[in-house]
């Protein structure tokens, strides 16, 4: 997993859509999903870690881009 298209897939797999029109409102839900999964041990921990880097990294893309 590399990149967010990744992370959107690996959602995907588990019958996970964000989409709410807000960036960054999406990327905030999709960490809690992330989290959910992992706490539910959906996920390994490799996985979580990379895809919730990823997500992060994005979110801090958009808000300096914003900011």
């Amino acid at each position: 997993m590399k990149t967010f298209y990744d992370v959107q897939q690996l959602l995907k797999t588990f019958g996970i859509f964000v989409y709410v029109g807000d960036r960054i409102a999406d990327l905030e839900i999709m960490e809690d999903e992330l989290r959910e999964l992992y706490s539910s041990q959906l996920l390994d921990v490799k996985d979580y870690q990379m895809a919730i880097l990823i997500v992060r990294r994005e979110r801090q893309l958009l808000k300096d881009k914003k900011g």
